[in-house]
Order: structure tokens, then C-alpha cells, then sequence
């Protein structure tokens, strides 16, 4: 074996040793800061949810995401044809259906495209409870998410179908490109910014 072969493979075998530990440490970090709503496998089918005690308008809400999570259309039935992440659209899209439209603070349309923007239109309507002021969610509640990797942004959102405890179950647009229902800690949850409330 020629020794100068051997001695110029050990450099490219350290770097390659040293990117794989990167990776791998970096995949660690997302996986333990993630909260299990995030994973796709965290995904259920839609529940038998008691509506016997709910108003007209949050069992339309529950109804309206029970037969979108069974259809499973594409973001951009949500979104008038617009390319982009849909998770507000979604939401959008359920409440104008449910007779309760929301209003983009920006245009006056229904569809509020984005999550920040949502927020906004929750803050200024007044119907806005931030997360850990002792608010107990309830169906028909949009849940406001911002990263659980340290940023502040507001970056995803969905629809509050049943609660139990501190348990809520959601469902949500673009989770993974589709529509899903999730578990969520609402009380220990550190991405969750606080929640929409319907109407009174």
C-alpha cells in the first residue's frame, strides 16, 4: 500500500467523522426541543367529539374540520390558488364557513394568509388570550404557535376541537402538507403564544 495514499485519506476520514457528529448532534437538539405535535407520526384519526354541550357555531367548527380532515384537499383550496404555507388559510377558510369570518387587518378580506397577521387581527378585535394568563381553551379556539427553537415569530396555528385537563386535541392545515389531528399540552407547551376566541 503506498503510505502517501494512506496519509491523505485520514484528513478526509477526520472531516467526514467531524460532519457526521455535526449532524447528528444538530438532528439531537431539533428532536429534544420539538414538541410531538410536529412529528408526523403524532397524527390521529378524527375523534368522536361530544358536541352536546357546544354552541350552533362550534359545532359547525368541529363538523367543517371533520369533513376537510376527511377530504384532505391541497393548501391552495384554502388559499385562493395562492402557493404558501396554509395554516392560516386554513383557518381562515374554516371560521368565513362557519358564519364567524375573520377580517385581515391589512386588506378587510377574509383570508388572513399569515400567522402574524393573525395574531394581530386576535390583539386588535380583543379577543386574544395569551398563553399562561390562567385562559382555559375551549372548541372552536385558534391556537397560536411561535418556534420552539428559541424565535419569536408566530409561525404556525390551528383549531382547538376538544379539551380535557390540560390535554387539548387540535386540528390543523399544512401539518406536514396536510390536514391532521394532534394532541397539545396546552399548559406546558412553550411554542404556544395563546389562543383566538370565537366570537361572544
Amino acid at each position: 500500500m503506498n503510505p502517501e495514499r494512506t496519509v491523505g485519506r485520514r484528513p478526509l476520514a477526520a472531516i467526514t467523522a467531524v460532519v457526521v457528529v455535526a449532524v447528528a448532534l444538530v438532528a439531537a437538539t431539533v428532536w429534544w426541543s420539538a414538541p410531538n405535535r410536529l412529528f408526523p407520526w403524532d397524527s390521529a384519526s378524527f375523534p368522536d367529539v361530544d358536541t352536546s354541550a357546544l354552541s350552533p357555531t362550534q359545532v359547525q367548527i368541529v363538523e367543517l374540520l371533520e369533513d376537510q380532515h376527511d377530504a384532505q384537499r391541497p393548501g391552495t383550496f384554502y388559499s385562493e390558488d395562492v402557493r404558501e404555507p396554509w395554516c392560516a388559510d386554513f383557518v381562515s377558510w374554516i371560521m368565513r364557513e362557519a358564519g364567524v369570518p375573520l377580517a385581515n387587518p391589512h386588506s378587510g378580506h377574509w383570508r388572513i394568509p399569515g400567522v402574524y397577521t393573525l395574531g394581530e387581527y386576535y390583539e386588535q378585535t380583543g379577543r386574544f388570550e395569551p398563553s399562561g394568563s390562567g385562559y382555559r381553551p375551549a372548541v372552536g379556539d385558534v391556537v397560536l404557535y411561535h418556534s420552539s427553537l428559541g424565535f419569536g415569530q408566530r409561525e404556525h396555528t390551528n383549531i382547538v376541537i376538544a379539551v380535557e385537563g390540560s390535554t387539548a386535541t387540535t386540528v390543523g392545515g399544512n401539518e406536514f402538507g396536510k390536514i391532521r389531528v394532534h394532541t397539545l399540552d396546552w399548559e406546558g407547551d412553550g411554542a404556544v403564544v395563546g389562543f383566538g376566541r370565537l366570537p361572544a
